[in-house]
This record gives structure tokens, sequence and C-alpha cells, in this order.
């Protein structure tokens, strides 16, 4: 299937090299380019990331994702404090960090993210820190440790319509991760949730609505709606290129169930041009 005219983004290799170079020297990985990210030269030319903690190597097999399945690492714990130092060294307001899913260490990796959170914080109180985590397998004593943290959102994506689990996540759970942001909201009501959902996988419109009613239930504040785009040919294939009229119809949809910011669009995903979530409208 032959991408439409409206998937035309290139990606500027000379802007990528260089912040490429200087995260490399300060031994930092991205999911910008772990997940092969078509906005990467975008963001990495604004001198913006999204710092991806607890390795490159992800103990779960979805289909979509383009992160390494291989033996996860051990945690390095000076990572926080080297993330603290990028984000003065580039003058960051607004930070997101992520992870791989790491169901191999028994709080999931939750005690790493507050760490981290902390260093920024305790640096310059006034840097806004959104974090995207995995599920944590349901463990309530991570999810208390990020809702305790000075996160200012906390981010986890559903991916898609619960019929497409089994095929597309099969170690994941779509009741598990409405819980995970259910309970997140009930923990801190200070913080603001956020979820995304790639388009494009083989949900028909109604299931995304019923998943918009899923998200509002569990009192979740923001939305992302993006494109589904094949990492390669190995990966799980895309079903249909949804139109930028019907990205913009969705997120008409989505504000009218109370959704307080939606952004959604063919390229949007889940960390791209966070910061203006926290902006006024």
């Amino acid at each position: 299937m032959d991408k439409p005219s409206w998937l035309n983004k290139k990606i500027n290799l000379a802007v990528c090299r260089g912040m490429k170079n200087f995260l490399r020297t300060s031994q930092l990985r991205t999911v910008c380019e772990e997940s092969f990210c078509p906005n990467i030269s975008e963001c990495f030319n604004e001198g913006v990331a999204t710092f991806m903690i607890l390795g490159d190597s992800c103990t779960r097999s979805c289909k979509f994702c383009a992160v390494n399945k291989e033996t996860a690492c051990a945690i390095d714990w000076n990572e926080p404090k080297r993330i603290a130092q990028v984000v003065k060294r580039l003058n960051l307001h607004y930070i997101v960090i992520t992870s791989p899913a790491r169901d191999d260490i028994s709080d999931g990796g939750a005690e790493l993210f507050y760490r981290a959170i902390e260093e920024i914080k305790n640096m310059d109180s006034s840097r806004k820190v959104e974090i995207l985590i995995p599920d944590f397998l349901g463990n309530n004593e991570s999810l208390i440790k990020v809702a305790n943290s000075r996160a200012d959102v906390i981010s986890h994506n559903l991916e898609t319509v619960p019929s497409l689990y089994a095929n597309i996540r099969p170690q994941a759970d779509y009741a598990r991760s409405l819980a995970v942001l259910k309970t997140i909201k009930q923990l801190n009501r200070n913080i603001f949730t956020k979820s995304g959902i790639m388009l494009g996988l083989g949900e028909e419109e109604k299931q995304i609505i019923n998943v918009f009613l899923d998200l509002r239930k569990a009192d979740c504040d923001f939305l992302t709606l993006g494109q589904y785009l094949a990492p390669s040919l190995r990966h799980y294939p895309v079903k249909k290129y949804i139109a930028p009229s019907k990205f913009l119809s969705l997120e008409k949809i989505a504000y009218s169930l109370g959704f307080k910011k939606v952004k959604s669009s063919p390229y949007v995903r889940s960390s791209y041009l966070a910061s203006q979530f926290l902006k006024p409208a």
C-alpha cells in the first residue's frame, strides 16, 4: 500500500547526527531514535528529545514497536543524574521521560522514574516533567511511587482498541492499562493523565469512540491520535491510511466527550509537542 500525499515528512539526517552525537557522549538514549519516530529531525532541531531510561530492550513483543526485544540490561542508577545534566545543558523547560517495558524488574522501573523526576525538580522545580510509563504489570506499589512523584503529567498509552490486543499486544491487557490511568488519577488529583492511540491498525470508528469513553471514565485528561506507520516490513502492516479530515473529526468527538486537550493528526505521537498540553487553550 503506497503512502498518501499527506505523509511526506522527510528526516534531516544532518540535524539528527549532531543531537545523536551529543546524546551518545552523555550516555543517554531517546525513544525518538529507538522507535524510528518520523518527527525526530523536527524535535532534534529544536533541541528537544524524549529520554528513554532502563535500557533499549523491551521484555514484551508488541508487533508495532521498533524497540529491541533482546535481553534487557541492568539498571543504570546514574541515568537520572545524566538526564538532569543534559536538561541543564539544553536548557529544557519541558522534559519527557519514557522506558521500555521491564517486566524482569520487581517494580517495573518505577524507582528510576521517581529518581529522574527528583533530579530534575531538585535542580529547578519550575521545569515540567512528563513521564510515559509502561503498565508495571499493574503493580500498585509502583503506581503509588510514580503518582507520589513530582511529575506534572503521567502518560500511559492504550495504543489500540481492545479487540486487537491479542494479536498486536499479546502481553498487555486493555483493562489493566485503563486501571493504571484511573489509579494514578485517584492517587493524585494534581497530576494530569494522558493516553495515546494509533490509527490504521484495522480498528473501526465505533471502537475508537468506545476507547474515548473508557478513557473518560478513567478520568483521563489528555489524548493523542496518530497514524500508525510500520517501522519495517517485519512489523505489523498498516491496514489503512487515515485522512487528515478524519483525524479532525475524531478530535472534535474527543473534545465533546470532555478531554481537556487533544492532538489528532497523522504525525502526532504521544510525546510530540508534549509541552503544548499544559499551555492555555
